[in-house]
């Protein structure tokens, strides 16, 4: 099976590299001074699962490098989708499936307009992990790695992934309810990348704070009215279910859109807080928590470019 990592930062990085650890043949597809770091020191991985070093990887900035490949992890940010979209044609072949590990809920709509829906699956990772410098990922906390068919397809190519995932140091599950599982994850990243963002802290400090812990409790409830309204036939201990998988998160942990804040670089806001928003709107919902997250944020979504 080939793989292919577009998108070699924290996601893409940290469940490519496991697989390529097991000698998978992965190809990571990056750029920049990340690139350069992995064609000359290969990729390495900082875990409390323990650290890895794969000395060579498979590492290029074009796409035709790598050829019609098995598997398209799609793992970047939603701000470079377009861009990412347009290299995809050099990797797809009859049978390439690509599989969306961005945070959101509008991924596979927006590659199955761009590639045809039997090209596409549905996918979610619950990881966190970043480039701690170039050619070096630190993760600290979850991984876990999920995909699936979606309606009215077979799951295909994605057992032979599901084979090759087992024994890669994470936990790996094919899912025939991948859109609901899409979905649960949004509706929680949507409450831990706003609350971490606007109090600029890890989870520890937000969920000690019982103010803080009551305002989490509220946006989680829009989030899920606003899923509802979308009618995701999400379970009812939806709720408990997330404050328990908050609560059992390291202290430290921080969410990717505090990491880009702290680094000055554009937020993925628009398709966090800002979807719940939109989507509230849409069916007819309120989500005053997520709007106020919305504005306190907003002036920093361009990043630091944007004065």
């Amino acid at each position: 099976m080939r793989i292919a990592i577009l998108g070699s930062g924290g996601v893409g990085g940290y469940f490519g590299g496991r697989l390529a650890a097991t000698g998978a043949d992965v190809h990571f597809i990056a750029r920049g001074a990340h690139l350069a770091a992995l064609r000359e020191r290969g990729l390495r991985i900082e875990s409390p699962n323990g650290n890895l070093h794969v000395p060579t990887v498979n590492a290029t900035d074009d796409p035709t490098n790598a050829g019609p490949v098995d598997i398209v992890f799609f793992a970047v940010k939603l701000y470079d989708t377009d861009a990412a979209v347009r290299m995809l044609p050099p990797l797809i072949g009859p049978r390439t499936i690509v599989i969306p590990l961005q945070n959101g809920v509008d991924a596979v709509e927006v590659l199955a307009r761009a590639i045809g829906k039997p090209h596409v699956a549905g996918g979610t990772a619950y990881v966190s992990a970043v480039i701690a410098e170039p050619g070096r990922i630190r993760h600290t906390a979850m991984s876990r790695l999920l995909f699936g068919p979606l309606p009215g397809q077979t799951s295909g190519v994605l057992k032979e992934l599901a084979d090759a995932c087992a024994g890669a140091g994470f936990e790996a599950t094919l899912s025939e309810r991948i859109v609901v599982e899409i979905w649960t994850k949004f509706v929680g990243l949507t409450v831990f990348s706003g609350m971490t963002a606007i109090t600029r802290c890890p989870i520890g400090p937000v969920r000690a704070d019982p103010e803080l812990r009551a305002i989490m409790e509220t946006a989680l409830h829009e989030s899920i009215t606003v899923a509802r309204g979308r009618q995701v036939p999400l379970p009812a201990s939806t709720f408990s279910d997330v404050q328990a998988a908050t609560a059992a998160l390291p202290a430290n942990a921080r969410s990717s859109m505090l990491e880009d804040l702290e680094r000055g670089r554009p937020l993925e806001l628009p398709w966090l807080s800002g979807a719940v928003v939109r989507i509230a709107e849409e069916v007819g919902a309120k989500v005053p928590t997520h709007r106020l997250i919305v504005s306190l944020l907003r002036p920093h979504v361009a990043g630091r470019e944007s004065g």
